[in-house]
């Protein structure tokens, strides 16, 4: 028989109490969300002036946001027929790719494809290529401005997708969408009507729509496809990503989000679906949800009556 004093210490080592034991079995609920993966790109670089920057004032202010916010590498979808000799934004844009981000074709001058030919629009990308092919960090991707692969018109669709195919350039997909585009669009407006705008208000608007929509997205893809693949987000090169893209990034990763490259995000296999829609317009998860007829695909925020309602209430105070 062992001894009193050994027997308590035997039996100690083995005990727990319940509430540990609770925690214990909670433990797994991190690793279950560390499949939810987002990466950050961002449209229509150089874009215009927003309400708040100077032209050179945001890409180095959103380079600083981006290095704070841990993102290493996201990817920048090029217009070059915007960069003119009298601007500073091909130096902006090289600076982009010297700090490690990527550069990829997003049409020379942002066509609209359901607006034109199949032949213009392609022209438009070729045109764009010319520029970027040989750029340090340049990737062989393609983003349809506006998201619109052709809309209703099947053909124009296929004939752009061929002529991707043909020349070696992937449909750079997207997931996430909360269109701060016209987000900005409304803190132009009100900056030139002399309005006061709550700079908080504003930042947490951005911040919480961004990080719904990479909810909306990630249940929807798990309904669609039955699993999460890599999210990729949309943002513009916009005075308000300089501004809040690190606070954006930050919410991500306390909702559970990990933070991943461009590069990884367009290995995942999403990056090679095709969706055959009635309406080729929109998101990745969107169409492919469509596609197998799945319902709920369309985050709230993106209706511009919703989000142009919430600007008022919450930026301007109305």
């Amino acid at each position: 028989m062992l001894p009193p004093v050994l027997l308590a210490i035997i039996l100690f080592a083995f005990w727990r109490p319940d509430n540990v034991a609770s925690e214990t079995m909670a433990l797994p609920a991190p690793v279950a969300m560390s499949d939810k993966r987002i990466a950050f790109s961002f449209d229509d670089a150089p874009r215009g002036k927003g309400a708040f920057l100077e032209p050179d004032e945001r890409p180095r202010l959103l380079l600083e946001a981006l290095k704070t916010a841990g993102i290493e590498q996201a990817v920048f979808f090029v217009n070059p027929g915007r960069i003119t000799a009298y601007d500073n934004d091909a130096v902006d844009i090289a600076a982009y790719a010297s700090a490690g981000h990527l550069l990829a074709n997003h049409t020379a001058h942002h066509l609209k494809l359901s607006a034109v030919s199949a032949r213009k629009f392609l022209a438009d990308i070729d045109a764009a290529e010319l520029w970027l092919k040989d750029r340090p960090n340049y990737r062989p991707w393609f983003r349809f401005p506006f998201l619109d692969e052709g809309q209703k018109d099947k053909a124009k669709r296929d004939a752009v997708r061929a002529g991707l195919k043909k020349r070696g350039l992937m449909n750079a997909y997207v997931t996430v969408d909360a269109s701060d585009w016209y987000m900005e669009d409304q803190a132009i407006a009100a900056a030139e009507s002399g309005r006061t705008m709550d700079w908080n208000a504003l930042r947490d608007l951005y911040v919480e729509s961004y990080v719904q929509s990479a909810d909306f997205s990630d249940d929807l893809a798990r309904r669609t496809l039955g699993r999460a693949p890599v999210q990729m987000i949309l943002l513009h090169e916009t005075d308000l990503a300089a501004m809040f893209v690190d606070d954006l990034a930050a919410a991500l990763k306390a909702d559970g989000w990990t933070i991943v490259t461009a590069d990884e995000a367009y290995r995942d296999s999403i990056a090679y679906m095709e969706p055959d829609v009635d309406f080729a317009d929109g998101t990745r998860t969107q169409m492919l949800a469509a596609e197998r007829d799945i319902g709920k695909r369309w985050y709230q925020r993106n209706d511009q009556k919703v989000a142009k309602k919430l600007f008022a209430e919450r930026v301007l105070r109305d």
